[in-house]
């Protein structure tokens, strides 16, 4: 039993041991990972205090003098070469704390940092709020930047968002305001933050918006507008973005008013003042750079991390694309009339360009208005605008898109017919007439509309918007429609976007987004590069085979005026229209329109030309030849300029295109002089090319039912004949005629189906030819038809010779003078007798509009 028990005992003292052993090895495994973590986070502390030691022992010295002022910008050209600091080109008066009123101050702590009299430097408040933020939204995702930190990050630090400078800007605000006072920092704060349009300072600010030197002298709403605007200077800019910084303005009154600065009923009376109706703005000295230097500012503001003010108080170098001669002369071609004659009296008449480098996207000059203060005043009518660009847009929307996905030739046969868009509604030319089967390259040459739209009709609406946006065109709402493919969009685009767009089809189908900034350099010497990536926006046989046919407009379509002899040059027109409403209510008459483009490209260059209004007015329309043809001129004086002295190639044919010859009929009848045939030339996408020509591409119908009759009464021969309806507005007839046997001649070139020949020969026997011509390609021709009449001789009878009577003459008196007669000149004939028609983009809505296209 002793046994058994002690089994028992022996059991059960072996099962406690058992169940003791795992609690002290858990007893002690715990306490080893318990002094690993305090080891680890000991560690941690520690390597985390060296380096925020290490990152606080690289900040900068608080330097006295930088506090007084911050480094201005130093702004280099496409040669690297200075031209302008930003003392040059910005407007700062520094004024004392005291002369700075309390509602002043109270807009901007009320917007920018409302515990500004109470924290240390660093409002720990708003951290813990920025660091839930950034947690949830990645780092930079919300700022918590007191006024004294903005004074520190913007004089002595680079505006880059990283950990260490966020340490580096908490530690010297903190120092800064050990050694400053309050007052002293907000001094330094609102005498060195930028409020756009050259202004640094409130004080500056004051005078460029409202023409107000004494501060004092600020209202409530000019206080808020002013405390709003450094956010984003040039997007809140009153000048440039009223309805914008109006928002942004009741935004500050309304913290005025919740933080007890204002009462509601002042708020409610600030509120009620429209930003138009406060501004006032000073006239300011002239910068011939600074169209320029605000597309700069545009740019530098939409890095991220990057506002206007880090920039350009942090003596920075920015290296611009800027060509110094071409600014230069582009504003002399705008705003004199030493290279352009012809602009309409008429102030309200603006003027923009854009010119870049075809190859590199580049911005050499910026043509802002026709007026020199129109810089000043914030708005710019070369990146500002947004205006319908009438037919410029078929390249991009309509056949730019239809070679890259269908390969369509540039041969390709598009009849131009009466027409619909999807919905129903009809489609117009700008002559109101159809010119029957046309090659796309007679299409795109003489901006018909009828075709373009069936082209983007049959690549599709998504496609076309896709390719647009690839080469920088923006949409609304991301959402296109049909009437966009003849430039009737709902908003519209600026001649940067144009210009841009073009340029890559000069750059065999790369794209690279316009810019003026190349990089920015730190007077540490870091460096950020600024120059975008290039996209391949398409083929390279699309590129070529736009910029062949674009060739074709600029010699022998509708922009004749802009070609430049010996200058490889693509370019396209284009005009808009009024709609019904807008031409009744302001009287405009027949052929006024309100904007006129032209677009055009070599290897070398890009430019893009809007001419238009600033406003609508009964007054304010392009009407006549030579209001039409401006924008075609500036184009030409330009490009002219820049390319003088230069070589520029011709656009490279790509291995991915053919050129194919086909051989067609001339229409003359044998002669040891004249070939029976030639050859005419088109580009078609390799691989697509026919091996076998179609008939409809081969010939055109001969004329039908010539007759030629002698009319004895008249004394005329008349000559008809007919053609077919729905190709006869497509050709023009030729007549040559042959008398006795003899050569035949050319004697007439007419639309018409009739001829007369007046005061024919006696005895003579008259054939004639009539050949009909495409317009299309004067080279197709159709087999000549004849006919023929002999005139009958005239009998005369011999009259019975009488001796007339001799009067008898008066006696001459050698005094007398005797009378001269007068003949009058005639009238002076003008210079140019056609008057053309300019195409007119149809509106985004259902009420489509035609375009007049000028016809040379």
């Amino acid at each position: 039993m002793s046994d058994n028990m002690n089994t028992r005992t022996g059991r059960r003292r072996a099962k406690e041991q058992t169940k003791a052993t795992p609690k002290k090895k858990r007893k002690g495994l715990l306490k080893k990972l318990f002094i690993a973590a305090v080891v680890f986070f000991t560690v941690l502390v520690l390597a985390g205090g060296i380096t925020v030691f290490a990152m606080i022992a690289s900040a900068p010295p608080l330097d006295q003098e930088r506090l007084m002022l911050a480094q201005p910008a130093e702004f280099l050209d496409q040669s690297d070469e200075s031209f302008t600091r930003l003392e040059g080109v910005e407007n700062r008066i520094r004024v004392s704390i005291n002369d700075i009123p309390e509602l002043v101050e109270n807009a901007f702590i009320s917007v920018e940092d409302i515990r500004f009299r109470e924290h240390f430097g660093v409002d720990v408040r708003r951290l813990f709020g920025a660091v839930a933020a950034n947690i949830t939204g990645g780092f930079g995702a919300e700022g918590a930047s007191t006024i004294t930190q903005q004074v520190v990050k913007n004089l002595f630090l680079s505006p880059e968002k990283t950990m260490s400078r966020k340490l580096q800007e908490q530690y010297l605000a903190v120092k800064l305001e050990q050694q400053y006072s309050k007052d002293q920092i907000l001094e330094m704060y609102l005498n060195a933050i930028y409020f756009g349009s050259g202004a640094y300072g409130v004080q500056q600010a004051s005078i460029t918006y409202f023409d107000k030197a004494n501060l004092e002298d600020l209202t409530i709403e000019d206080a808020a507008l002013l405390a709003g605007i450094p956010q984003r200077p040039n997007h809140f800019n009153p000048l440039k973005n009223p309805e914008a910084a109006e928002q942004r303005r009741n935004t500050v009154i309304s913290l005025m008013e919740r933080h007890g600065k204002i009462t509601s009923d002042e708020a409610d009376q600030a509120r009620a003042v429209s930003v138009i109706e406060q501004l006032n703005p000073a006239e300011q000295e002239e910068n011939p750079y600074q169209a320029f230097i605000d597309q700069v500012l545009s740019e530098v503001e939409a890095i991220e991390g990057i506002t206007t003010s880090d920039l350009y108080t942090a003596g920075l170098k920015i290296y611009t694309t800027l060509d110094r001669d071409a600014q230069t002369h582009v504003e002399k071609v705008l705003q004199t009339d030493e290279f352009i004659q012809g602009y309409p009296d008429n102030p309200d008449f603006q003027a923009g360009v854009t010119l870049i480098d075809t190859a590199t996207g580049q911005i050499k000059a910026i043509g802002s208005g026709r007026h020199p203060h129109e810089v000043k005043r914030g708005f710019n009518f070369a990146t500002d605008i947004k205006k319908q660009p009438g037919s410029t847009i078929k390249p991009v929307l309509d056949y730019g898109p239809v070679i890259e996905h269908l390969k369509w030739s540039t041969g390709k046969i598009i009849v131009d017919e009466p027409h619909n868009y999807s919905n129903g509604t009809p489609i117009r030319n700008h002559n109101r007439s159809f010119a029957g089967p046309v090659t796309m390259r007679k299409a795109l040459a003489d901006s018909l509309n009828i075709p373009a739209i069936k082209a983007l009709q049959e690549v599709g609406l998504d496609n076309a918007k896709e390719f647009a946006q690839t080469l920088g065109i923006p949409f609304e709402n991301d959402q296109i429609y049909e009437p966009y493919g003849i430039g009737g969009f709902t908003t519209g685009i600026s001649t940067l976007d144009l210009a841009g767009s073009f340029a890559a089809f000069g750059n065999e189908g790369v794209f690279i987004e316009p810019h003026t900034v190349r990089k920015i350099e730190f007077p540490d010497g870091r460096v950020i590069k600024m120059s975008p990536d290039p996209v391949v926006a398409m083929s390279d046989y699309t590129a070529f085979m736009v910029s062949d046919m674009l060739k074709s407009v600029v010699t022998a379509g509708t922009g004749a005026n802009a070609n430049i002899p010996n200058l490889p040059l693509a370019g396209k027109t284009g005009t808009t229209n009024f709609d019904e409403d807008d031409r009744k209510r302001l009287n405009i008459p027949d052929g006024g329109v309100p904007d006129v483009w032209f677009a055009g490209y070599t290897t070398r260059y890009t430019a893009a030309v809007w001419t238009g209004y600033d406003r609508k007015g009964e007054q304010n329309y392009i009407h006549g030849t030579t209001e039409r043809r401006l924008a075609q001129h500036i184009f030409k004086a330009i490009m002219e300029e820049v390319s003088k002295n230069i070589e520029t190639p011709d656009f490279n044919q790509p291995d991915s295109v053919v050129r194919v010859g086909v051989e067609r009929k001339t229409g003359l009848l044998p002669s040891p002089f004249t070939p029976q045939s030639e050859i005419v030339y088109e580009y078609f996408v390799k691989g697509t090319e026919p091996t076998k020509m179609s008939e409809a591409f081969q010939s055109i119908p001969n004329p039908t039912g010539l007759k030629v009759g002698y009319n004895e009464d008249t004394d005329q021969i008349l000559i008809t004949w007919g053609y077919p309806n729905n190709q006869k507005n497509s050709v023009t007839f030729n007549i040559l005629q042959s008398v006795d046997n003899g050569g035949f001649e050319p004697i007439m070139t007419t639309k018409d189906m009739q001829h007369i020949v007046t005061s024919p020969t006696p005895g003579s026997t008259y054939r004639f030819q009539v050949i009909a011509v495409a317009d299309e390609n004067p080279n197709l021709k159709s087999d000549p038809v004849q006919g023929e009449v002999r005139i009958p001789e005239i009998e005369i009878e011999e009259p019975i010779e009488e001796e007339p009577e001799q009067p008898e003459e008066p006696p001459v008196d050698e005094d007398e003078e005797l009378p001269i007669e007068l003949i009058p000149e005639p009238d002076p004939v003008p210079d140019d007798e056609d008057v053309e028609e300019d195409d007119t983009a149809a509106s985004a809505s259902t009420d489509v509009r035609e375009e007049d296209e000028e016809d040379n």
